[in-house]
């Protein structure tokens, strides 16, 4: 009896031992298919680690901040140059995107959370996006907004500026276009030593 129930750890150990060394062939072999399919060199390290950001993702939360409303915050340390999220939200045509913002002011909306792409489109995170709506601002920032391009499609990626310690603030420069007339003018609440004062 002993020795059958022996046979069959040893059986299931490895299976299990097998398992996972097919599993890693396969992932394996499922970057170099993403290589081979991206062709360049120099064009697919964005889409490997975007691939990869899809598998394992940095582990985040949402809290209370002390710079403004809400923040998000490392639960692990975080090397740098790693992406640590997808800004997500609906993309919408940039004058969609400032109807919508004088809505939402009217609407009594403190906050709304539009990031744009380029010249014509704009991510709208403010009634159906992820997370990542919750980085604040920072003149000192840790992180960095990066657009990348993933199957024809632009998407934007938060990497870390530096290594970022756990339970710390991400923060990233939101670059906001300066404002001449000082009624528009946002106040920055960061409190670092680099401060500007304004968002814009």
């Amino acid at each position: 009896m002993a020795a059958a129930k022996a046979a069959t750890e040893t059986s299931a150990s490895r299976g299990s031992s097998r398992a996972n060394r097919v599993n890693q062939r396969r992932y394996i072999a499922d970057l170099n298919d993403q290589k081979r399919t991206l062709g360049q060199a120099g064009q697919d390290s964005d889409v490997l680690r975007f691939n990869q950001l899809k598998k394992r993702k940095k582990t985040v939360k949402f809290a209370r901040s002390a710079i403004h409303n809400w923040g998000l915050y490392a639960m692990e340390s975080i090397p740098k140059d790693d992406m640590i999220i997808e800004y997500v939200g609906q993309e919408v045509r940039q004058s969609v995107a400032t109807i919508r913002e004088r809505a939402y002011i009217r609407a009594g909306i403190g906050s709304s959370y539009l990031f744009r792409i380029d010249d014509a489109t704009v991510i709208d995170a403010t009634k159906k996006g992820g997370i990542a709506r919750f980085i604040n601002h920072s003149c000192m920032p840790n992180c960095t907004a990066k657009i990348i391009k993933v199957e024809g499609s632009k998407r934007i990626v938060i990497y870390a500026l530096r290594d970022i310690a756990q339970n710390e603030e991400l923060t990233y420069d939101y670059k906001f276009e300066p404002e001449d007339n000082p009624e528009d003018r946002v106040p920055c609440l960061c409190g670092t030593a680099a401060c500007k004062g304004f968002l814009n």
